[in-house]
């Protein structure tokens, strides 16, 4: 017997979509499992190191489903932020078209993989309302006092006019670009960990 992945596994996910299979209940007696895996950028397309990430988490949800949990495992986008918007710069593209198309392609992509993530229960980092709550977040630990502005000197691209951490300054220059960084005394935001 020849093994058909397209007619098989469309089949299956299919199945899987209509009856809500990877969907926890809303009351249930049974004990709950919480899977959660990093959330990607959707600055582009996913690549290996997605799907190995992922595959271990869907793993483990469809091991603890399997063994009777409640499970929740959900997906998200990491989509606020210097990535989204480099990678729309690079594009030529709007920064929010940009990331929303990708999520879209990616959502696909994972679908065709198979993976068992929670539909009704997925997010967007630059989604208004999960920016709301984070932005009234940020507010709230402000006027508390556990968050303070003053000035540091940042690294900064002047061709990707962006700052770039540490991290993303090779030989003194841009990661992405190559552009010699400069060093600027810029605004920036500190928490107070410590209280």
């Amino acid at each position: 017997m020849e093994y058909q992945p397209q007619e098989i596994e469309s089949k299956w996910q299919k199945f899987w979509d209509q009856n809500g299979l990877f969907e926890p209940a809303e009351n249930s007696e049974k004990k709950k499992k919480y899977i959660l895996s990093m959330f990607p950028y959707p600055s582009g397309r996913i690549h290996m190191g997605h799907v190995r990430n992922y595959c271990l988490g869907d793993a483990f949800a469809r091991h603890f489903r399997k063994n009777g949990f409640n499970v929740l495992h959900p997906i998200g986008w990491d989509s606020f932020g210097m990535p989204a918007e480099n990678a729309a710069i690079k594009n030529g593209s709007h920064p929010k078209g940009w990331t929303y198309d990708n999520i879209d392609y990616m959502k696909n992509e994972f679908k065709t993989l198979g993976f068992s993530f929670s539909k009704e229960r997925e997010l967007a980092t630059s989604d208004e309302l999960y920016t709301k709550f984070e932005q009234g977040f940020i507010i709230d630990m402000f006027n508390k006092g556990l968050l303070y502005r003053e000035k540091g000197m940042l690294n900064w691209c002047p061709h990707d006019q962006t700052v770039l951490a540490n991290e993303q300054v090779v030989d003194g220059c841009c990661w992405r670009c190559d552009t010699p960084i400069v060093k600027k005394d810029m605004n920036q935001y500190y928490f107070k960990i410590t209280q």
